[in-house]
């Protein structure tokens, strides 16, 4: 899933738009990452099942709450 994604996840959940000074690649950056769950659902039996939308505006609606924010 794209950074850009993310944001606009975020975006959504907080009802507001970011603001972003896109620029290219810095030295050290990572251009591009993988992470298999593979091993974790074999491990643990972990299955993710909620979507990353949905697990975003989750996670924000909670750190408001418990945050007063």
């Amino acid at each position: 899933m794209e950074l850009l994604t993310y944001i606009d996840c975020i975006e959504k959940a907080l009802g507001k738009k970011a603001e972003m000074n896109l620029l290219p690649l810095q030295p050290g950056d990572v251009p591009d990452t993988y992470a298999g769950v593979e091993s974790l659902v074999e491990w643990v039996d972990y299955k993710p099942s909620i979507p990353v939308e949905e697990g975003v505006a989750r996670f924000i609606q909670w750190y408001r709450g418990y945050y007063g924010v």
